[in-house]
């Protein structure tokens, strides 16, 4: 299908959703679909938990968020649990403008933009329908045309709340263009949309001397007051200001720290009673819910002026920190790249996952315990098991710093240098230490970094790099091993035989002669010294090793290679040490053989084929890791 069919489909669609009918119409509307006349926070909210929930671990994963935003769960899920929900529940949270405060690049502005483009979405959804008074500058909601003495009544029949009053213009329009008869007013269905101003708007501060207060609350329209008589007819009335517009739907205000105090005022009354002073009028009602963005050295500044105080009571704050997790990282990294145009350009694996591991290590604080490392607090972070911790040390671990993950580097440096490294070589492959090299060249030229953070910063490249190196030669083993996993689990397999006979007092049958064996301690003791397994822990370790078997038959599982983390280090290094002067000879000799030179192929195609390296990459990591292992 070519895109002009879409085009016409797309045009159809949006053609299908049209409604318009009288009042009396719309009303049987709200008595079959109710939430057609929830507020704007509801929407909000509804949009998000009709998107689908997850429960991982305990935690509330909301999928509106997939795929887009990374790492931030436990923030959002605090956004939607502390604000949009009671907000949507008519609670006095919902009074409140929401302050999203993080650092540079942290995902404020996605978060804001998703929340936006979701609306337009959700309104053209039956669950998210808007219906509006028709010929209304500000969409306004249909109920307002219920006289207030009868509203209780309304609650009553409907079981819907009503609040705020009938628009100016609209008290006119219902007396002149319909003699008063509110069953007649014409409704329609409206579709939110940022570019066409309906239910969505935005507002930036300029120029404090140029920017007028009309910006915000709409202005007076003077070509028409000789028509009209009077700058108090509301005919004569421009409602066209981010306020007006965005009523029923939401409104960003960027920067909103930076603001004149004038336009901030008009914000505590829409916040607190729901209306705003425009013009020579009473006040005009008005249902949006407010977002702004700012970061922590602004907010710290604004709360520390008293004349602030009336407006900082009407704010809720909400944290947006960077992200802590390698893993999400890296998803931020490729998702910034895939929207890039050097899309195409070949990035080796590993490659992302060390600029993360350098770019988290900046964000985290140093560990109160003298027992942890930033290193081993990082693998926890992500998820990663770490001998002599738990999950309950790495909550201990983030109640430690309340403020981890407000500085550090940014997702846009690393872009920024991995774009240098593609742009400055016209090269289509790159690769981990290619990453690293830039990054550090980069902090010369960052213009925020002091010599004392430059120094920390460098030390931190240089533990990505000890990791990356851990990283190239496990790659490197895995490749090597001719049909590694069934190495791998023969290997493991007889050293469990030798375990099950040793723990048990027993005896082994040799597969050839038949003959009755000890257990084969050198076996054992060549695996386990891989992990530093001492001889006096040896037997502690190997009971431990049979009590998890016996877990795993009781529950019907079978124990595998993959079923102890440490034993599976242990076999991988092994096979790894049996391999290492192959792997050295192999990799560093000038003149390989015929057959190292077979070998060589044979670990350059596993590496595409199974890795996922390209040629020059593959090529380049063999280099690398047969000089680790000539040092």
């Amino acid at each position: 299908m070519d895109i002009l069919k879409k085009i016409e489909m797309y045009r159809h669609e949006e053609e299908k959703l049209k409604w318009e009918g009288t009042f009396r119409e719309y009303l049987e509307i709200i008595k079959e679909k109710p939430w057609v006349a929830q507020s704007a926070h509801s929407r909000v909210y509804n949009m998000l938990k009709d998107s689908g929930i997850e429960d991982v671990k305990g935690q509330k994963r909301y999928k509106f968020f997939s795929n887009q935003l990374f790492g931030l769960e436990e923030s959002l899920e605090r956004l939607v649990e502390e604000y949009f929900h009671p907000a949507a529940k008519r609670l006095d949270v919902r009074k409140r403008i929401l302050l999203l405060m993080g650092p540079v690049s942290g995902g404020k502005s996605t978060l804001v933009t998703m929340l936006k483009r979701g609306l337009e979405a959700y309104s053209l959804s039956d669950k998210g329908a808007v219906f509006a008074i028709k010929g209304c500058p500000m969409h306004e909601d249909p109920l307002h045309l219920i006289p207030h003495n009868l509203r209780k009544d309304f609650l009553d029949e409907y079981g819907i709340r009503i609040e705020g009053n009938l628009s100016p213009l609209n008290m006119m329009r219902l007396e002149e263009e319909y003699g008063g008869k509110i069953e007649d007013v014409i409704i329609e269905r409206v579709m939110f949309s940022e570019d066409r101003r309906v239910g969505i708007g935005t507002f930036s501060p300029s120029d404090p001397k140029s920017q007028d207060i009309a910006d915000l609350t709409g202005s007076i329209d003077f070509s028409t007051i000789a028509e009209y008589g009077s700058e108090s007819d509301p005919r004569a009335y421009r409602f066209d200001g981010e306020l007006n517009k965005a009523n029923r739907g939401m409104m960003e205000f960027q920067e909103m720290l930076k603001c004149d105090e004038k336009f901030l005022w008009h914000l505590l009354s829409l916040t607190q009673e729901g209306n705003f002073k425009a013009g020579r009028f009473a006040l005009i009602s008005a249902d949006e819910l407010i977002v702004a963005h700012t970061n922590e050295t602004e907010y710290r500044s604004f709360i520390s002026n008293k004349k602030n105080e009336a407006l900082h009571s009407r704010i809720i704050v909400m944290p947006i920190p960077y992200n802590l997790k390698v893993t999400d990282e890296e998803k931020i990294y490729e998702k910034m790249i895939q929207e890039s145009d050097v899309s195409n350009v070949h990035i080796a694996p590993h490659t992302l996952k060390v600029a993360a591991m350098f770019t988290i290590l900046t964000r985290m604080k140093d560990p109160k315990k003298g027992d942890i490392d930033l290193v081993k607090k990082m693998r926890l972070y992500d998820g990663k098991t770490v001998e002599g911790f738990n999950q309950a040390d790495v909550e201990e671990m983030k109640k430690e710093h309340a403020d981890e993950g407000m500085s550090g580097i940014d997702p846009r440096y690393v872009i920024n240098r991995i774009s240098s490294t593609i742009i400055r070589k016209e090269i289509y492959s790159i690769n981990a230490l290619d990453v690293l090299r830039s990054l550090k060249e980069g902090l010369d030229q960052h213009p925020s970094i002091t010599p004392e953070l430059k120094e920390r910063y460098l030390n931190f490249i240089s533990l990505a790099r000890k990791e990356y190196d851990e990283i190239a030669k496990k790659e490197v083993q895995k490749a090597f091993v001719y049909s590694y996993e069934e190495s791998a689990k023969t290997l493991m397999e007889n050293y469990l035989d030798n375990v099950e006979a040793y723990c048990n007092k027993a005896k082994l049958r040799d597969p050839l002669t038949g003959e009755e064996i000890n257990p084969d301690e050198k076996l054992m003791r060549s695996i386990e010294e891989q992990i530093g397994i001492s001889e006096n822990a040896k037997k502690a370790f190997r009971e431990e090793i049979l009590i998890r078997i016996s877990a795993y038959a009781r529950k019907g599982k079978r124990f595998d290679y993959n079923s102890h983390d440490r034993l599976r280090e242990a076999i991988q290094k092994k096979l790894f040490a049996d391999l290492k002067d192959v792997v050295k000879i192999t990799t560093s000799s000038k003149t390989p053989d015929e057959q190292q030179l077979k070998k060589v192929n044979e670990v350059v195609a596993r590496l595409i084929d199974e890795h996922g390296y390209n040629s020059t990459s593959a090529n380049d990591l063999l280099r690398y890791v047969g000089s680790l292992l000539n040092r």
